[in-house]
C-alpha cells in the first residue's frame, strides 16, 4: 500500500479523497493555486504545494508541475479527483512513465474511452446500442449545420474531451447549431486544450441513467447498480438518486452487463461509469464513459455501504476485488443536491464572494465512514465559514447527500436538509433544490431530462414556488416576532412605568415589487416556547426549539416537526421554506396603519445600461459607440466559473458609450456600457 499520495485537484473531491486516505494510514499531499492558498483542502493535507496562479490553465491543468510536485515530496500516487487533467490520458502516461501510480484506468483506458467519438466506435463494435450521429472531429461551423441537417434536428453538439455539461449545446435549427458549435468548440479548447466537436441526434424525453463500474487488475469488473441523473439544468446535473425510480431489475440487469462487457473491453481498472439515455419504453443506448470518480459517487455510496475512493486506491496498489457482483448489496434510497454558488432569481448566474455564514444541517453520515442502519445526511464540501468562492473555477460549493428507508423517506430528509442549510454572503440554488423536492412531479418519479425546462419554461423566479401552506409562512414570522418581543419585554431596568407590554392583535405587512401593500391581521398567543397563531380560520401552534439568534429553526407545527430559516433585516422578517420566500413587517395594528402613509421608494431605472450580471472576466466586447443594435444580438461575453455567458440586447437601440475593455475582471451590476436615450 502507498505510503504517500497526491491530489492532483482542489475543493470537495479534494478534502474527500484525504479523508478516506487518512482512514487508510496513507499521508496526502494537496497543490493548490494562488487563489487556493487558505483552501480547505489545504489545510487538511499533510503537506501542500502550491503550483502557480490562480487561472487553471496555469496551475492545476499544468502536468509538469503535478509530476514536479509528486517528486519533492516523495508521493508514489496521483488521484486525480474529477475534472482538470482526471481524463486526460497522456497525464496519465506521463505519471505512469515516471515511475508513479496514477489512481484511475490506465492511461490507453482513457484514451479509449474518454474520447467520445472513440468510445461510440469501440461502444458499436462491442454491439453496445449507441445514438445515431456523425462520430468524427467537425472542423467547420458550416460542416456542422449540414451534418445536423442530414441527422435532423435537434441535434446535441458535443465537444470530444467534455464533461459537466461543458462544451454542449443543443441546437434546434441551422443558426443554433452553427453558434453553438462555436462556443463549443471555445469552452472546450479553454476547458479541456481539446477543441474537437462532433454531432449526435438529440434524444427527446430521455432519461439520464449512468451504471456505476469497478474493475481490478485481475480480469474481475462488477456494477455497482445505477443512479438517476435526469433531473439537469442546462445538461448539468441537479439532483441525483440511486437507485431509479423507473428501472424494473430486468432492465437494471442488462444495463449493468453492458456496463461491464464495455469495461472489460478496454481492460478497465478503477471506478468509471457507463452512461446510458433511456426511453420511455426502457431501451436504453450508450451515451459515453467517464473514465473517473463521478460528483454523484456518494449515492452508490449509500446504498452499497462501499467507499469508492478506497476501491480506488486498493485497485491502484494492485489487491483484487474483495466482492463478487452476487455480494454487491442495494440498501434503501439514496439522493444528492449539488448546491452550487450561483443566483437562481438571475438566471443561475455565477455568485461569488465570501461565505458569510456556512452552516451545514446536522450530520449523521460522513465520507469514509461506514454507514449507519438508519441512514442520515451527510455533506461533502472544501469551503468553510468565512472562506472565499473564487471565480476561477466550478460554481459547486458542496454535495448534500441523504439516505432513507425508500424514495418517500429520502425525499423527506432531504427537503428537511435543504431547509435548515443557511448559507449567506453569497447566493445558491438552495432555494431552487427545495422547491423541485416539493414538486409533486418529482415526488411522483414521472420525469425526464427535460423536467426543469418544462415547469419552469421562464426560469426560475420567486413566483415559480407555490408554497402548499402559505399561512405557515406568515405564522412562522408572527411567532419569530413574538419571541423577539418577549425576550425585549425581559430586560432588567426599563423606566418603571415604562414597560413593554405584549398584545395579541398584530398586521403582517407585505410590500410587492411595485409597492402594493397586503395587510394580514393575526392573534399570536405565547406560552413558553409554544405561540398559537391565528390567521384568518386558521390556526398553526409553532413551538421553536432553536435559540434566537439562529437562522435556521426547527420545531413542531401543529405537531408535525419542521425546518425553516427566519431571518431579521432591520424591521423586516425574511422565512424561507421549501424554496418559497417571504419578506414581511409584523406591527402593531397602530405602527401598520402609519405605515401606509409611508411612501414607497421605486428602484432607479437602469435599463439603458448592460450591467454585468455576475463577477466575471469580460473576454469580448462584440459592439462599438454609434452602433445600432437590435433586441437578440450579442454585446459582450463574460467568463466565469470556466463557462462563458453571452450577454445580448433586451430591446433595438444604439450603443452610447463602451465603459470597460476586454479583458477587464468586473463586479456584479458593473456597467459594460451605455445606450443613447432613445434607446431606454
Amino acid at each position: 500500500m502507498f505510503a504517500k499520495i497526491l491530489i492532483a485537484n482542489r475543493g470537495e473531491i479534494a478534502c474527500r479523497v484525504i479523508k478516506t486516505a487518512k482512514k487508510m494510514g496513507i499521508k496526502t499531499v494537496a497543490v493548490y493555486s494562488e487563489a487556493d492558498r487558505d483552501a480547505l483542502h489545504v489545510a487538511l493535507a499533510d503537506e501542500s504545494v502550491c503550483i502557480g496562479p490562480a487561472p487553471s490553465r496555469e496551475s492545476y491543468l499544468v502536468m509538469d508541475k503535478i509530476i514536479a510536485a509528486c517528486k519533492q515530496t516523495g508521493a508514489q500516487a496521483v488521484h486525480p479527483g474529477y475534472g482538470f487533467l482526471s481524463e486526460n490520458a497522456a497525464f496519465a502516461k506521463r505519471v505512469e512513465e515516471e515511475g508513479i501510480v496514477f489512481i484511475g484506468p490506465k492511461h490507453a483506458s482513457i484514451a479509449a474511452m474518454g474520447d467520445k467519438i472513440a468510445s461510440k466506435k469501440l461502444a458499436g463494435a462491442a454491439k453496445v446500442n449507441t445514438i445515431p450521429g456523425y462520430n468524427a472531429a467537425i472542423e467547420t461551423a458550416e460542416h456542422a449545420v449540414e451534418i445536423a441537417q442530414g441527422i435532423g434536428y435537434p441535434v446535441m453538439i458535443k465537444a470530444s474531451a467534455g464533461g459537466g455539461g461543458k462544451g454542449l449545446r443543443v441546437a434546434f435549427d441551422a443558426k443554433e447549431t452553427f453558434e453553438g458549435f462555436t462556443s463549443c468548440r471555445n469552452e472546450a479548447r479553454n476547458s479541456f486544450g481539446d477543441d474537437r466537436v462532433f454531432i449526435e441526434k438529440f434524444v427527446e424525453e430521455p432519461r439520464h441513467i449512468e451504471i456505476q463500474v469497478l474493475g481490478d487488475a485481475h480480469g474481475h469488473c462488477v456494477y455497482l447498480w445505477e443512479r438517476e441523473c435526469s433531473i439537469q439544468r442546462r445538461h448539468q446535473k441537479v439532483i441525483e438518486e440511486a437507485p431509479s425510480p423507473f428501472l424494473d431489475d430486468a432492465t437494471r440487469k442488462a444495463m449493468g452487463e453492458q456496463a461491464v462487457a464495455l469495461a472489460k473491453a478496454v481492460n478497465y481498472q478503477s471506478a468509471g461509469t457507463v452512461e446510458f439515455v433511456v426511453g420511455k419504453d426502457k431501451s436504453f443506448f450508450f451515451l459515453e464513459m467517464n473514465t473517473r470518480l463521478q460528483v454523484e459517487h456518494p449515492v452508490t455510496e449509500c446504498i452499497t455501504g462501499l467507499d469508492l475512493v478506497e476501491q480506488m486506491i486498493l485497485v491502484a496498489a494492485g489487491e483484487k476485488l474483495a466482492f463478487t457482483q452476487a455480494q454487491i448489496p442495494r440498501k434503501g434510497w439514496a439522493m444528492e443536491c449539488r448546491i452550487n454558488a450561483e443566483d437562481p432569481l438571475r438566471g443561475f448566474l455565477p455568485s461569488t464572494g465570501r461565505l458569510v455564514t456556512f452552516q451545514p444541517p446536522a450530520t449523521t453520515m460522513f465520507a469514509s465512514k461506514p454507514m449507519p442502519p438508519d441512514g442520515g445526511v451527510r455533506v461533502d464540501t472544501g469551503v468553510y465559514e468565512g472562506g472565499e468562492i473564487p471565480m476561477f473555477y466550478d460554481s459547486m460549493i458542496c454535495k448534500l447527500i441523504v439516505h432513507g428507508s425508500d424514495r418517500t423517506d429520502a425525499i423527506a430528509k432531504m427537503r428537511e436538509a435543504l431547509n435548515a442549510f443557511v448559507i449567506r454572503g453569497i447566493s445558491t440554488n438552495i432555494p431552487f433544490q427545495a422547491a423541485l423536492l416539493a414538486h409533486p412531479r418529482f415526488a411522483s418519479g414521472n420525469f425526464n431530462t427535460g423536467f426543469i425546462a418544462e415547469e419552469y419554461p421562464k426560469g426560475f423566479t420567486a413566483d415559480s414556488v407555490q408554497h402548499d401552506k402559505p399561512v405557515f409562512l406568515l405564522a412562522l414570522a408572527a411567532a419569530a416576532n413574538r419571541r423577539v418581543l418577549a425576550r425585549s419585554a425581559g430586560i432588567s431596568g426599563q423606566l418603571r412605568g415604562h414597560e413593554l407590554e405584549i398584545g395579541r392583535d398584530f398586521i403582517i405587512v407585505h410590500t410587492d415589487a411595485a409597492g402594493v401593500r397586503t395587510l394580514t391581521p393575526v392573534d399570536v398567543q405565547a406560552e413558553g416556547d409554544l405561540f398559537t397563531v391565528v390567521v384568518g380560520a386558521e390556526t398553526c401552534a409553532i413551538r421553536l426549539d432553536s435559540v434566537l439568534r439562529d437562522v435556521a429553526v426547527h420545531g413542531l407545527v401543529n405537531g408535525r416537526p419542521f425546518s425553516a430559516q427566519v431571518e431579521r433585516l432591520m424591521l423586516a422578517y425574511r422565512v424561507m421554506h421549501d424554496g418559497a420566500q417571504l419578506e414581511v413587517r409584523v406591527l402593531s395594528p397602530r405602527a401598520a396603519e402609519l405605515i401606509e402613509w409611508m411612501p414607497f421608494k421605486a428602484p432607479p431605472d437602469m435599463s439603458k445600461f448592460l450591467l454585468s450580471p455576475m463577477p466575471g472576466l469580460l473576454v469580448d466586447v462584440a459592439v462599438h459607440p454609434g452602433q445600432a443594435v437590435r433586441a437578440g444580438e450579442k454585446l459582450a461575453v463574460i467568463e466565469a466559473m470556466k463557462m462563458e455567458n453571452i450577454l445580448v440586447a433586451q430591446r433595438d437601440g444604439v450603443v452610447a458609450k463602451v465603459l470597460v475593455g476586454k479583458g477587464e475582471s468586473l463586479a456584479v451590476d458593473q456597467v459594460i456600457l451605455e445606450f443613447a436615450p432613445e434607446a431606454a
